[in-house]
């Protein structure tokens, strides 16, 4: 059988090996596969573990995760990127995309096998049970049950559940008696019960039994042993008392090939999409068996390696699997073979017609049709509706098959056969579109629509939109249920407007992205649901991309229907956006309501919610309404502003005054000056609230001149009493003091000048002076802020005002009393006046400043009283007592005991008063109030030091300190003298003491305070052994003075000996430091000051030997090392056996290649100290001085060194041999091999490498051994190197670039046998081949396209010009664009005809179809149609033509454009009309233009009308009939003759010009025949008098007869008809007619019928003489020959409308119009004119 009929279809989906992955982890234990999504590899390289997870509908990308090496299992989520870890007992599982862990569990015991059963539970299966583990609910595995011991020493390869996870089984496998025996355990999981079963591999599914309600639960397995094969297919699970049909149990043979003796099942999948059994074999094997019969379809081989793990392909009801190469492989029913294969060749009608009917599979159309028509026949009509139940594809289930059953009679007693057949359709299954149709309509009839319910409800009926029209006459509800299901969405937006659920109706259009005919939606509404239009209207304006609606339309259609709060509420919901496109809504939505509800539109207004509506238009309805304030805020011309604003009684005054905000300056004070001019009482109080708010923009000048300019003073003043508290204008505060006199504000007068600091003083003082008002409290407050105190005082003493005076002193400023008095004795006022004023003022008179003018005026006695009052009243204030005390100094009254005695003066003020009077008071002064700068300016003008110093020892103040002992004090000497011999000596206060040296210190005074210190030191004084004195002396001797320090180190005892060294060492005093150190004992600071700073190191050497201390030893070393003197250092670092300096002697050491010492110091240092690095230094100074035996002695007894690295040192610096025995110890094996190379031992390097196993280890050894030419050895190391990716550039490149291509690809090949051999070798292989042996590669990329990284092998194919393989590897890359490309551009190499064309069916740009149709017509053109054929289906026919005929090769796809002109394309068309015409194929073209209309029949027409051959010119006339141009097809056909063309083209013209034409031409011609021809066909469209007139003037009387024999009959028939009906309907409507006649004669007067007014005649009629309208009805046209047109049926009488008039009069009329409708031009003689009437 040829391979394109066998019944499965297989396909390689992918090749894991191309994504990256280690083959050698193509295992059952490592490569998992749960479903058709994922395949995940754990895979190890090196030490490391990790993931891969495959996604197949993106291979390209995998998807790679590192896990911990203990990791043994890793399975992927069907669906989900959820992966679970396995390690042992330990099992994780993490969510990918979220990156975090979604659930552990620790097992008590291994597990040996798991799987996802669905996306919920993974099975887990241990040692002794089974558990079910819900992971992503985080909750512990629930166990299922125990394992048989018959599984105890078993494999598990696989674990089952079915969909209800009632029924589980374990599948197990084990080595018996030398074959493989498989072993199942079936547990139920209801009635917890195991059977132990002998099979190898096993399903469950569901399957549903003809008849059957519900499926059954099946279960399948296969076992194969010794003595036979089966497969078993059984049902579980059934109820008892279940009384449906049950499945028979099936026990079938299943074939194994002879060959493959071992060969037993591993792997059972069912498709229940197809009902068949699909299982896999060891040995690769592929068995199909039917599901309900258990018969074998199909089995042959598919892999010839072992597929060990599989998993439903749910997309097509197939399988794939994986094999051990990494194969991904599916297998899957061939729909269009599978039911033909059966019956050909297994001849197997019944199984080809089950599996055909369940899974709707075609090719068994004539078996079922064949038995549907001998059942039908038979009378057996119920099993004939079964077969067309079950008919593959439904083929029978049509309209014929329900028509042949309706017309089947209905037998006694017995259901309609129509009625049987709907039943068996639906106890099947569910019915199609016709059918649910057809059941529909007799079950409405019948009122039975709980029946569609129930059948809706179980999905019995196919929802259509004929079958919801049907039912939305009964049931509206359920009509959307079935639009919906039936994806009508016209119908469903319809159905829920009349339900009113305008929100579903958004969310359906949304979601299902139907964009309905709004408007016409809501004009329909409109008349059956008003609120339903605003509520939708609503949606549809608010819906999220923008309105969906016309919404002005909407609008006005509202409007006409008088729903204006409707239309307001709609339109303030809409607006709310408030944009300027719906400008012209807002207007109208404000014009409605001011015309109709004006609150509504004013609060609208007030709201502020729109600003793009028409102002003015808004504005002018407003004042029409009476709203004045809108108008206003509408308003922009001042003319109107003006004329509204005169109503301010209906005008809101806070409105009015912000209104003007919107003003400019000069139109508001225009508008006051009105508003003032019109009534200034009224508006006054506006017009001060208008200039308040806007004062600052209308200036408060030009506004007081517009209050002045009208006289009122009350204006400016309520004005400026807003305005003054915030102005700085003095002008302003004048006005507003003015106003304020004017209109007797005497307490706003006072609190102004009180409080105002702007206002002109001068000015306001004479204002008010001219005043005279009758308070005068506001002058005298006036002149005392401005101090006019003076002339205030003459002015009220003058006048006779004391009593202001008085009030001012005692109330307003008693603090100017004095410079009252002052003013008062300028005046010669009475002294007793002043002393009664004065006390009269008493406390609150300043007493300093009092004394002050009266001792100005040397008049002091006047104020005695005022002092003594004070003294008695207890006041204690410095001025009174300093001017008590002045008196006491100048009457000489015990004036120092006051001075020292008296708390209460001011010590500088007195002592100043004193200075010049007694120096030694003012000494006394100061002294008391400690003044110290005047006591020291006084002290020093005098000469009094000794006080001076004795107060500044006393005072202990280091400022003061600082001022004395300052360089700029010129008194300075003679004070430190004072100090030093006096003050200091007699005080015994060490705090004295401290402060006074402190004082020197700072002020940098070294030898006054060595002098001050030798006195307080050295001599015999209270302080002498003081220890900080004794530190202090010492060191202000090293700052000062550093002759003496060593004199005073020698002398003193009590001071800071380390710190003083220290100091004297940091002064370079070195030699006192070393002195200090050494009297003290501090031996290792003294070595360190010898060392460090004098430099000595003999002497330092000498110190430590006589000190013979470890510690200076040390210091001693630690210099020497330094120094440069490693011998030595190392000598004194082993006396001071001290260690710890260890790093930096090996370094010093080492550079100065002193290993000798070295070592003596390291062997000390390793018997006090185990440390690492003394050990590696010492292995290394022991290698370096050539000791070999003690090298070798470290090396095996116990040590610490770090051998690798002195091994590495030992390397690096050439003692090979050394590092070799060094390596060799530790079993370094990578460096050892390094070592042997550098030792020329490359055999052993090799067997080094191979211990090392390192990629790197065998890199080094691969690169020696080819540069000294081991070409053998090389390859060993090679095949180690190549296997890693990474590594395998790098090598080719070492080669290439020593020329050893040969070498180089006979390595290469070498590796392809090796398992872990990778795309990269492969690869690279094939980049050799392509530069070095081109020869071998296309047979290489041939065999190993598949494992090649393609992309890489282009660039280098197409560097090289290798067209043939870059095509080859275009293909196989599915580049199938640039393979046409390149076989196209490189066509003589590269270029296959059939290759070609099937590249070219595949490539996505459809521009390469049309370069490869040029590429054709250039070098292939008569295998140009081929290749149109394969490309029919993907070019645009209009494009091709164009691109043919540009080439000028039309001809040689003519059978291309037969082929397509099916589409009825202009261009094929045109392109093939042509070719006809070239070729003179008239038939064909005729043809053409019949079947096809897609060209321009008009241009062909034209074209074809002047072509020689008369056929042509037939089909142009043609052409122009079938455009109506009926006057050219005639012409055409009158001239060629065709007199039947030309008499059938003015029948279909049904013109009557052009069958009157067409009969002039005839009777001009004198073809009577033709005449008669053209009556007899054109018979409807020719008028009788035309006719009648063309016979008699060309005597065809005779030919014309018949014509008119036949029009009379045809007049007369309709006559007597309508005389029948309007003789009916004259009696009728009678008296309805007489009211029609009286209305008529109410308007146009009396007319000539019995009232009727006279009827204006039609355009070209002439009136009918009276007597012919008395005459009787009769057929008027059986004496004129002239045509009766068609009569109208009687008028119907509708309500409010006038009654048709009667039919006779009707007739009346029309027999008038026919009479006088005339053809003048036709007539030999005019005819008489009529008489009127």
């Amino acid at each position: 059988m040829a391979a394109n009929n066998i019944p499965i279809r297989f396909q390689e989906l992918l090749q894991l090996g191309n994504c990256g992955v280690n083959p050698s982890a193509f295992t059952f234990a490592q490569t998992t596969l749960q479903s058709d999504k994922y395949v995940c590899v754990r895979e190890s390289i090196g030490e490391q573990s990790q993931v891969s997870i495959i996604e197949l509908e993106n291979p390209r990308q995998p998807l790679k995760f590192p896990v911990p090496p203990t990791a043994d299992s890793a399975i992927m989520h069907p669906n989900s990127k959820i992966l679970a870890l396995k390690a042992n007992t330990l099992l994780q599982v993490y969510h990918i995309e979220k990156k975090k862990k979604v659930c552990e569990f620790i097992s008590p015991e291994p597990i040996v096998f798991w799987k996802w059963l669905n996306e919920d539970i993974i099975g887990l299966v241990s040692s002794t049970a089974v558990y079910h583990w819900e992971a992503q609910a985080n909750t512990p595995p629930q166990k299922m049950f125990d394992r048989l011991p018959n599984l105890s020493d078993s494999q598990i390869i696989n674990y089952k559940a079915d969909a209800s996870m009632k029924w589980l089984a374990v599948v197990g496998i084990a080595q018996k008696d030398n074959r493989i025996v498989g072993t199942m355990q079936l547990y139920s999981v209801d009635r917890k019960v195991s059977q132990a079963i002998e099979g190898h591999a096993c399903c469950f599914c569901s399957y549903t039994m003809p008849g059957a309600s519900k499926p059954a639960t099946l279960f399948a397995f296969t076992n194969r042993s010794p003595a036979a094969s089966k497969l078993f297919i059984l049902e579980v699970g059934r109820a008892e008392g279940d009384t449906g049909p049950a499945f028979q149990k099936k026990a079938v043979d299943v074939g194994f090939s002879p060959d493959a003796v071992g060969d037993f099942p591993v792997s059972m999948q069912v498709s229940e999409r197809y009902n068949v059994i699909y299982m896999i074999t060891k040995f690769g094997y592929f068995h199909l068996f039917d599901l309900s019969s258990g018969t074998t379809i199909y089995t042959n081989r598919i892999s010839s390696q072992t597929i060990f793990v599989t998993a439903p392909h749910e997309s097509t009801g197939g399988i794939i699997g994986v094999n051990r190469q990494g194969q991904v492989l599916f297998v899957g029913v061939n729909d269009q073979t599978i039911i033909p294969y059966i019956m050909s060749t297994l001849q197997n009608l019944d199984v080809a017609i089950n599996l055909a009917s369940r899974s709707g599979l075609p090719g068994a159309e004539n078996l079922f049709s064949q038995q549907f028509e001998n059942l039908f026949m038979r009378g057996d009509f119920k099993a004939a509706a079964k077969v067309a139940a079950e008919s593959p594809g439904g083929m029978l289930r049509t309209m014929d098959t329900i028509r042949r059953f309706q017309q089947l009679p209905t037998q006694a007693n017995m259901p309609s056969p129509l009625l049987q057949y709907f039943g068996v359709l639906l106890e099947i299954g569910k019915l199609n579109g016709v059918e649910s149709v057809e059941l529909a309509r007799p079950v409405l009839q019948q009122g039975r629509k709980n029946l569609l319910e129930k059948w809706l409800a179980e999905d019995k009926l196919t929802c259509t939109e004929e079958l919801g029209d049907l039912v939305r006459q009964a049931d509206v509800s359920m009509a959307l249920q079935i639009f919906f299901k039936a994806e009508a969405p016209h119908k469903v937006v319809t159905s829920l407007a009349e339900l009113g659920e305008f929100e579903k109706i958004m969310q359906y259009c949304e979601k299902s992205g139907y964009q309905p005919d709004w408007n016409h939606l809501l004009q329909n509404l409109l008349m059956i649901n008003p609120q339903g239009v605003l509520s939708l209207t609503k949606l549809l304006v608010a819906a999220p991309g923008g309105r969906l609606v016309d919404l002005p339309r909407v609008v006005e259609l509202l409007i006409q229907n008088n729903m204006v709060q409707e239309t307001t509420s709609l339109l303030l919901d809409v607006l709310k956006g408030n944009t300027a496109e719906d400008g012209p809504l807002q207007t109208r939505l404000l014009e409605v309501n001011l015309m109709h509800a004006p609150q509504v539109a004013d609060a609208i207004l007030g709201r502020e919610m729109f600003t793009h509506y028409n102002r003015l238009r808004i504005a002018q309805l407003c004042e029409k309404a009476g709203l004045f304030q809108r108008a206003l805020e509408h308003y922009t011309d001042q003319k109107d502003i003006q004329r509204v604003m005169m109503n301010t009684g209906a005008i809101n005054p806070e409105f009015l005054v912000s209104y003007f905000s919107n003003m400019s300056v000069e139109d508001t004070l225009e508008c006051l000056k009105e508003l003032l001019r019109s009534n200034l009482r009224a508006n006054l109080q506006l017009c001060v609230s208008v200039a308040i708010k806007y004062s600052e923009q209308l200036t408060v000048p030009a506004l007081i001149k517009l209050f002045e300019d009208f006289n009122s003073p009350e204006g400016v003043y309520y004005y400026l009493s807003q305005v003054v508290n915030f102005s700085d204008d003095p002008e302003v505060h004048f006005k507003y003091i003015e106003a304020a006199c004017k209109t007797g504000q005497y307490g706003e007068v006072e609190r102004v000048v009180r409080e105002s600091s702007v206002y002109d003083a001068e000015k306001v003082k004479n204002f008010l002076k001219e005043q005279r008002l009758p308070d005068q409290l506001p002058f005298v407050i006036v002149c005392d802020r401005f101090d006019f105190v003076n002339e205030m005082t003459h002015y009220l003493y003058t006048n006779q005002l004391l009593k202001y005076v008085e009030i001012y002193v005692q109330q307003v400023n008693p603090g100017n009393t004095p410079a009252v008095i002052g003013a008062l004795l300028d005046s010669d006022c009475s002294e007793d006046y002043i002393k009664n004023l004065i006390l009269s003022v008493g406390n609150m008179c300043p007493v300093e400043e009092l004394v002050t003018e009266v001792e100005k005026r040397n008049r002091l006695k006047i104020i005695v009283p005022f002092l003594e009052s004070r003294l008695r009243d207890g006041h204690n204030d410095a001025p009174t007592h300093n001017a008590l005390g002045k008196i006491y100094i100048d009457l000489n009254r015990s004036p120092e005991e006051f001075l020292t005695t008296n708390q209460f003066y001011d010590s500088l003020v007195v002592g100043k008063y004193c200075e010049s009077r007694d120096p030694h008071l003012a000494f006394v002064a100061y002294k008391r109030g400690q003044c110290d700068d005047a006591l020291v300016e006084v002290t020093n003008k005098n000469g009094l030091y000794k006080a001076q110093a004795r107060y500044v020892v006393e005072r202990q103040d280091l400022e003061l300190w600082g001022t004395v002992l300052s360089e700029d004090n010129e008194h300075r000497r003679s004070l430190i003298d004072q100090v030093v011999q006096v003050a200091l000596p007699e005080t015994k206060n060490p705090e004295e003491v401290s402060v006074a040296v402190k004082a020197f210190m700072n002020a940098d005074l070294p030898k006054e305070l060595i002098e001050l210190l030798e006195k307080i030191v050295l001599e015999s004084s209270t302080f002498s052994g003081n220890r900080n004195l004794q530190n202090l002396l010492i060191l202000t001797a090293i700052k000062a003075d550093k002759s003496r320090v060593m004199d005073y180190i020698n002398r003193l005892d009590n001071y800071v000996a380390p710190d003083i060294a220290n100091i004297a060492v940091g002064s370079e005093l070195y030699d006192e430091a070393f002195a200090i150190f050494k009297k003290f004992g501090h031996n290792v600071q003294a070595i360190q000051v010898l060392i460090e700073h004098l430099n000595k190191m003999d002497a330092a050497y000498e110190f430590a030997q006589k000190c013979d201390d470890a510690e200076v030893y040390t210091k001693l070393a630690r210099a020497q090392l330094d120094h440069g003197m490693i011998k030595e250092a190392i000598e004194s670092f082993v006396k001071a056996n001290n260690s710890d300096y260890y790093s930096d002697v090996i370094r010093l050491a080492s550079e100065a290649q002193s290993y000798e010492d070295l070592v003596t110091y390291l062997q000390m240092a390793r018997k006090k100290t185990k440390n690492q690095t003394i050990d590696s230094e010492l292995l290394f100074a022991l290698a370096r001085t050539n000791r070999t035996n003690e090298v070798e002695e470290l090396l095996n007894s116990p040590n610490s060194a770090q051998i690798m690295q002195v091994g590495d040192r030992c390397y690096a610096e050439g003692m090979y041999e050394a590092a070799k025995t060094m390596f060799s110890i530790i079993n370094s094996h990578s460096r050892l091999a390094s070592t042997l190379i550098k030792l020329n031992q490359f055999s052993s390097a090799v067997d080094a490498a191979r211990k090392a196993n390192s990629t790197r280890t065998w890199k080094e050894v691969n690169q020696a051994a080819v540069e000294c030419g081991e070409f053998r050895l090389a390859q060993i190391c090679g095949l180690h190197i190549i296997v890693h990716g990474d590594e395998l550039e790098e090598l080719i490149r070492a080669y290439e670039s020593r020329g050893h291509h040969d070498h180089l690809i006979s390595l290469l090949e070498g590796g392809l046998g090796l398992e872990r051999a990778h795309v990269g070798m492969f690869t690279e292989l094939a980049i050799l081949y392509s530069k070095y042996k081109e020869e071998k590669l296309m047979e290489h990329l041939k065999l190993f396209y598949t494992r090649l990284n393609i992309p890489k092998v282009l660039r280098v194919c197409k560097d090289n010009r290798q067209w043939s393989e870059l095509t080859f590897l275009y293909i196989n890359y599915d580049e199938y664009d640039n393979a046409a490309n390149c076989m196209m551009e490189n066509s003589g190499v590269a270029w296959e005809n059939v290759l070609f064309k099937d590249i070219i069916a595949k490539v996505s740009n459809v521009e390469i179809c049309y370069s490869a149709i040029r590429f054709y017509l250039e070098e292939h053109p008569m295998q140009t149609g081929d290749l149109l054929n394969v490309l029919a289906s993907r070019v645009d026919n209009a494009r091709v033509v164009a691109v043919v005929e540009k080439a000028d090769r039309l001809a040689l796809i003519k059978p291309y454009l037969q082929s397509v002109q099916e589409k009825d394309n202009k261009a094929v068309n045109e392109a093939l009309h042509q070719l006809y015409i070239e070729e003179e194929d008239y038939e064909a073209l005729r043809l053409s233009i019949t079947t096809y209309h897609n060209f321009d029949s008009i241009g062909l027409a034209q074209r074809l009308e002047k072509h020689d051959l008369l056929e042509f010119r037939r089909v142009a006339a043609s052409l122009y009939r079938k455009n109506n141009r009926w006057v050219q097809s005639s012409s055409l056909a009158k001239t060629d003759g065709l007199w039947k063309d030309a008499i059938e083209t003015a029948a279909e013209s049904k013109s009557n010009e052009v069958c009157e034409g067409l009969l002039q031409y005839f009777c001009d011609n004198n073809r009577p025949d033709c005449f008669c021809a053209c009556l007899y066909t054109c018979y409807d469209f020719i008028r009788p008098d035309v006719a009648l007139e063309l016979a008699w003037r060309s005597r065809y009387t005779d030919y014309v007869m018949p014509y008119m024999i036949q029009t009379f009959r045809d007049f007369t028939t309709k006559l007597d008809d309508l005389a029948v009906k309007g003789k009916a309907a004259e009696e009728e409507s009678k008296k309805k007619a007489e009211e029609a006649v009286a209305m008529s004669m109410g308007v146009g007067g009396v007319g000539m019928m019995g009232g009727m007014g006279p009827m204006a005649p039609r355009s070209g009629f002439i009136p009918a003489p009276q007597s012919m309208m008395n005459m009787p009805t009769m057929p008027m046209h059986s004496m004129m020959g002239m045509p009766m047109p068609a009569m109208a049926p009687p008028m119907q009488h509708q309500p409010g409308l006038a009654a048709a008039p009667p039919a006779r009069w009707v007739s009346d009329v029309r027999l008038h119009a026919i009479f006088c409708r005339t053809r003048t031009a036709a007539l030999p003689l005019p005819l008489p004119a009529p008489a009127p009437p």
